[in-house]
C-alpha cells in the first residue's frame, strides 16, 4: 500500500498552479467604488434637502417637530413608488437604486434627527409627546410606503391596460 502525501506548506496540490505568481483579480472594493460614489452625491443631495426643509419650518425648541415627521412621511412614500418603479415598471441602471434609493432618499429621511428630537421632547418634560411621536412616526412612515406603492402598482396597471 503507497503512503497517502500531503503537501508541505506553500507546496501546489495542483501541478498547474504556481503560488509563486501571484494571481491577477481586481480587488473586490474596485467593483464598489461607483455605489460609493453614488451613494454620497445622493446622500448629500437627500441631506441638504431635508436641512433645507429644516430651515423653511424650523421647530421650536421643545416644540413636536412636525418637520421631520412630513420629511420621513414624504421619503418613505417616495420610496414606496420608487420601489415599484423600478422593480415592476423599469429596468434601471443598476447604479439607480443606490443613488436615488440609498443615498437621496436615505439622506432625505431621517433616523438620527428623530431620535433627537425625541430625546429633546424627553428632555424637555415631554415624555408623552415624545412617545407620540416615537409611534406616530413608525405608523405614519409604514403607511405612506405600503400605500404609495399600492397606489403606483394600481396606477401602473391602469395605464397598462
Amino acid at each position: 500500500m503507497k503512503p497517502q502525501h500531503y503537501p508541505a506548506v506553500g507546496e501546489p496540490t495542483d501541478p498547474d498552479v504556481d503560488l509563486h505568481v501571484p494571481v491577477q483579480r481586481p480587488g473586490p472594493w474596485r467593483a464598489q467604488v461607483p455605489v460609493v460614489v453614488v451613494v454620497a452625491l445622493g446622500g448629500a443631495i437627500g441631506a441638504s434637502a431635508r436641512y433645507g426643509a429644516s430651515l423653511l419650518w424650523p421647530t421650536a425648541s421643545g416644540g413636536f417637530p412636525w418637520t421631520t415627521l412630513t420629511v420621513n412621511t414624504v421619503g418613505c412614500a417616495v420610496i414606496g413608488v420608487f420601489m415599484v418603479v423600478i422593480s415592476d415598471v423599469w429596468a434601471a441602471h443598476r447604479l439607480v437604486r443606490p443613488f436615488f434609493g440609498t443615498g437621496v432618499l436615505g439622506g432625505f429621511t431621517t433616523f438620527s434627527t428623530y431620535a433627537v428630537d425625541i430625546q429633546q421632547l424627553v428632555d424637555a418634560g415631554r415624555a408623552g409627546a415624545g412617545l407620540a411621536y416615537l409611534g406616530l412616526t413608525l405608523l405614519v412612515a409604514l403607511a405612506a410606503v405600503w400605500s404609495a406603492a399600492w397606489a403606483t402598482r394600481r396606477i401602473v396597471a391602469w395605464r397598462q391596460a
